[in-house]
């Protein structure tokens, strides 16, 4: 019996239902129910809120969820063979958890969540990335979820709530930080997982900011980042000449030297250059 519901403890789960994590399905499973308690609680209130997750695998960490006291429970798995052990802690939690099979790309969550609408994964490492700049960049703002609760690798984790100045400072945490609060909440070695990766793990939350913390128009703002830190090692006048013919003059305007590098330029620095070259 496990410490937080009457279901069986992770690794009888795995063994009774043979669910040997796949690498190709970027799979490292958490074993710990506690530490998954623990990441659930960094979600916040979920009484009041539906979850998304993805790639729950034996189920370990929606049940933390579940025993958090989240309204309901959307799960999107890719691998068959963990749906009967999903359907089971379903059944625990009267009706509660709504397991979907497929591949989280391609299935449209919102058909079944109702607002609010929180976001906890242990994301496959496959998909992490893609999956967060999906939920970054909506066609419309405020987006769906109010927050993601997501797992990376530590090098993703710090790419997120990386500053200006640092190696980890890039075109994610422009990304991240220009729309949400991020803020690393868990560390994570190896050996917490089954199998245990080769890398340290870390649960990032971020929290939706009703407004873009300034002003820019986004597909201009990603343009300008973009081409930024592809060339992050050459100055902004040489790595931006791309993107305006007159940049030195949009970089000053913005308050920018044109000899300062990606890396440099702040969040503000970077949307005040977006809203130079709207102008054009």
């Amino acid at each position: 019996m496990s410490a937080i519901d009457n279901l069986p403890p992770l690794r009888e789960v795995i063994a009774t239902h043979e669910l040997n994590a796949r690498k190709s399905l970027g799979q490292n499973f958490l074993l710990d129910l506690n530490l998954t308690s623990k990441i659930a609680r960094q979600a916040g209130d979920l009484t009041g809120c539906d979850v998304l997750e993805i790639g729950p695998g034996p189920g370990g960490l929606t049940r933390g969820l579940l025993a958090e006291g989240a309204r309901r429970v959307l799960a999107i798995e890719k691998d068959s063979r963990c749906i009967p052990a999903l359907a089971e802690v379903a059944a625990a939690y009267d009706g509660r958890l709504r397991v979907i099979e497929g591949d989280a790309l391609e299935v449209n969550p919102l058909e079944h969540l109702t607002p609010p609408i929180r976001v906890a994964a242990n994301l496959p490492y496959n998909v992490g990335t893609e999956l967060l700049v999906r939920w970054l960049t909506p066609h419309q703002w405020p987006p769906f979820w109010t927050s993601l609760t997501l797992m990376f690798q530590k090098e993703v984790a710090e790419r997120i709530v990386a500053t200006p100045g640092s190696k980890s400072y890039g075109r994610l945490a422009i990304l991240a930080q220009w729309r949400a609060d991020a803020r690393i909440v868990i560390n994570l070695p190896p050996e917490a997982f089954s199998p245990p990766p080769k890398v340290s793990s870390a649960v990032v939350h971020l929290t939706a900011l009703e407004e873009p913390r300034f002003p820019a128009d986004p597909s201009v703002l990603s343009r300008v980042v973009a081409a930024a830190f592809n060339q992050r090692r050459k100055m902004l006048r040489a790595s931006l000449k791309g993107v305006a013919p007159d940049i030195e003059d949009r970089l000053l305007a913005a308050g920018i030297k044109p000899t300062e590098r990606a890396e440099q330029v702040s969040l503000e620095g970077f949307c005040a250059l977006a809203r130079e070259i709207k102008k054009t």
